[in-house]
């Protein structure tokens, strides 16, 4: 067997071998086709090695590189001249494709050492693994969440939070200055209502202990009064325009309301593993900006009369027309909006915005990119929408709507129930009410991101407490007992450095070579969830894993091994893979357990 040593290798725009060695494998594949095949470069051919399917490592399909004469010609040149490396074993032909086998022994040191170092001995003291610096210098702002102060926490605003605290993770991920921002429901007329009914309805005492569910309550109140009053809600148009117009009596108790309401909430999402940097909302947009968005659609031409509201005419790109203003002067939402976007731009230079908002929405953002596209903003072309579809069936067991901090104290109880189940674990978990709602929101969070973020799915609590199958808590479950696996086996610890551990006496082994190999494309999920924003490429791959870490677990046996250099070897394998499990588990905002 001829050896090449790394050095060989070229360099090629994309790659980066420092974070995902399994580049390194598909440049030397790339690099044996290209000799073979002038006058194809590395870089060209770099482009077609893809994953191959079960039992194949890589996969070319030669009719892509669109090269004079038969595929089977070229398959022959490829098979006369290759040579196995240390990076690649071999190569055979099938119908249209190549399908190469990387050198074992290489696969399983490289993949090792590097998900270790970047674990384990990074500069930052954090784990790295699977990050890569694509959007180094760059800054993105990304808004989700988004609730309404008042109104309830749905499961849209929940579905919103996941979403955009994977994606504010995933673009932190690939280099890129995150700033996570909640852009709060914080101004309109139903500041108005609350206003005229907390006058009749409001409670000091009930405020204090739960901001959100006191204002809900009220606002509720006040709705029945003015169904059966119409005088109630021009009341509240006459508050509402004195905010608008800054009577500083109409603003103090709103002030008091938006600063308990935002505390409320800073402690529901420190439950959830999710932190803004910005608190901001409607209320802060500036009169300036949207007053000058208004002149420059003006001048524009763009904007119409109709009974004394402005609208917007944006039918000859089929997308109807938009409202600006309103017949009594206040603004609305999409002026704010549109106000928001140009101060935001002006204070942070950003290279591009994300809004995370649910499909509903689609018309409206793409109304507000348009107006901001007609007035020759740039950095428009920057703007993205990610949207999702809607969560059917996600209220209590006993079936009422609900808020944030209800479906989380429910997943809580759901898991706590479950885990009392077996009375000798149970008894061993030290704080059994922190890991059932950690289990509890896990639950959650993975049916919310398991399919492609655009399908409407139905929640299911039966689904979210179950250990077996494709679940949050078999995650956690899997990740545990990888965790474990140290505790058990003290007498193979402290591991030798991993340049002297000797994962050789693996070659053989179809299990470890699975879990490197799948470890080893870890780097490249990321890239590609990058690309597309779903959040469902990383629970696939974390389910696979855990898959193969099941598997391997009855045959891959550490405890009770006799040869001690094969128990370090597998030993070592099993805390990789639990690495770069608790690796994508963070990446989707889960906070990994030790124990349950």
């Amino acid at each position: 067997m001829t050896s090449a040593s790394t050095s060989a290798l070229p360099n090629l725009p994309g790659t980066d071998p420092t974070r995902c060695i399994l580049d390194s494998f598909r440049i030397a594949i790339a690099k044996q086709i290209a000799e073979a095949l002038p006058p194809l470069t590395v870089e060209q051919v770099y482009d077609g090695v893809d994953y191959g399917k079960k039992g194949e490592d890589f996969t070319v399909a030669i009719p892509r590189f669109r090269l004079p004469g038969k595929p089977d010609e070229h398959a022959s040149k490829v098979l006369n001249s290759f040579r196995s490396d240390e990076w690649v074993q071999s190569v055979k032909h099938d119908k249209a494709f190549l399908h190469f086998q990387v050198n074992t022994a290489s696969l399983l040191r490289k993949v090792l050492t590097q998900v270790n170092a970047l674990t384990h001995q990074t500069g930052t003291g954090r784990s790295e693994y699977g990050e890569n610096d694509s959007g180094k210098g760059k800054k993105i702002i990304i808004e989700y969440s988004s609730p309404n102060i008042a109104k309830s926490f749905h499961v849209g605003h929940l579905r919103s939070t996941i979403i955009g605290a994977f994606l504010a993770n995933l673009y932190k991920a690939s280099g890129w200055t995150v700033i996570s921002m909640n852009y709060l429901g914080d101004w309109g007329t139903q500041f108005g209502m609350i206003a005229v009914g907390f006058e009749k309805y409001g409670s000091k005492e009930a405020l204090e202990k739960d901001a959100i569910k006191h204002l809900f309550d009220v606002y509720v109140q006040v709705n029945k009064d003015a169904e059966a009053n119409p005088e109630v809600k021009e009341d509240a148009a006459r508050w509402f325009k004195r905010m608008e117009d800054g009577d500083e009596e109409a603003l103090k108790n709103w002030r008091v309301w938006r600063a308990l309401s935002i505390k409320k909430y800073e402690e529901e999402y420190d439950r959830l593993n999710v932190h803004f940097d910005v608190y901001t909302g409607e209320s802060e947009v500036g009169k300036e900006w949207q007053d000058k968005a208004l002149d420059r659609l003006n001048e524009m031409g763009l904007i119409s009369d109709a009974n004394g509201a402005k609208l917007v005419d944006l039918e000859k790109w089929k997308l109807e027309k938009a409202v600006v203003r309103k017949k009594d002067g206040t603004s609305i939402y999409l002026t704010r909006d549109i106000g928001g976007a140009i101060e935001r731009y002006e204070k942070y230079k950003f290279d591009k915005m994300i809004y995370v908002v649910s499909s509903q929405q689609n018309l409206h953002l793409a109304q507000f990119f348009k107006i901001l596209k007609l007035m020759e903003f740039p950095w428009a072309e920057n703007l993205e929408h990610v949207n999702y579809g809607l969560v059917q069936g996600m209220s209590t067991r006993k079936g009422t709507v609900v808020f944030l901090d209800q479906i989380i104290k429910e997943a809580a109880a759901v898991m706590h129930e479950q885990m009392q189940k077996n009375e000798e674990k149970y008894a061993s978990i030290v704080d059994p009410e922190g890991t059932s709602l950690e289990i509890g929101i896990t639950g959650v969070k993975v049916q919310d991101m398991a399919a492609k973020r655009i399908n409407n799915y139905s929640f299911s609590w039966d689904r979210m407490k179950s250990f077996e199958g494709d679940t949050g808590p078999y995650l956690q479950y899997a990740h545990v007992r990888l965790s474990s696996i140290e505790r058990r086996n003290p007498h193979l610890l402290p591991l030798p450095s991993p340049s002297e551990i000797k994962v050789e006496l693996l070659a053989d082994s179809s299990h470890a070579r699975d879990l490197v190999m799948l470890m080893g494309s870890y780097p490249d999920v990321v890239k590609s969830a990058l690309k597309t924003h779903e959040p469902s490429n990383v629970v696939t791959f974390a389910f696979r894993l855990a898959h193969a870490i099941s598997s391997a677990w009855d045959v891959m046996i550490v405890k009770g091994e006799e040869d001690l250099e094969v128990a370090r070897a597998r030993l070592w394998v099993y805390l990789c893979a639990r690495d770069v499990l608790g690796a994508a588990l963070r990446l989707l905002s889960i906070r990994p357990l030790e124990r349950m």
